[in-house]
């Protein structure tokens, strides 16, 4: 099983501390770590390597909740940009990652702290120092929950 699988899993047992909510064709939940702050994942519902691989209608509707989720995650997180990755390279099974940016968050990397959340050190991104405490994730999740049920109303 896939380790987006193993967190699908999770969910639906009711024991990933990460997740925030359930939509048509996937679930959203908060990054494990949090450089970015409000770095947050939407995890496809089917597990398919490619965006292509999916039929039509829940292609078109796994889009559209995306850019939802990405405008919840920028609200709620004050963001200048936002960032959106669909890779697949370590996890073969699609799944957005979206980064809300602020000016200065890749500090004195790249073009005066500009530039791709690649450019920012893995070892710092992914930092125990960069994991939310139960307290902080909690409030992260309430956060873009709020700015989610806005949304979908």
């Amino acid at each position: 099983m896939c380790l987006i699988c193993e967190r699908i899993e999770m969910i639906k047992k009711g024991v990933n501390p990460n997740f925030v909510k359930e939509l048509e064709t996937g679930y959203v939940v908060i990054g494990d770590h949090q450089h970015f702050e409000g770095y947050t994942l939407f995890l496809g519902k089917q597990h398919v390597t490619e965006l292509y691989e999916l039929k039509k209608e829940v292609k078109l509707k796994f889009l559209e909740e995306m850019s939802l989720v990405g405008e919840a995650v920028a609200v709620a997180f004050n963001a200048e940009k936002m960032n959106y990755e669909l890779l697949g390279n370590g996890d073969s099974h699609v799944h957005w990652h979206l980064f809300p940016r602020v000016a200065g968050d890749i500090e004195n990397y790249g073009n005066n702290g500009k530039g791709p959340v690649w450019w920012y050190p893995m070892e710092k991104m992914y930092d125990e120092s960069s994991r939310p405490s139960p307290e902080e994730r909690e409030e992260l999740k309430t956060r873009l929950l709020i700015e989610l049920d806005h949304l979908l109303k």
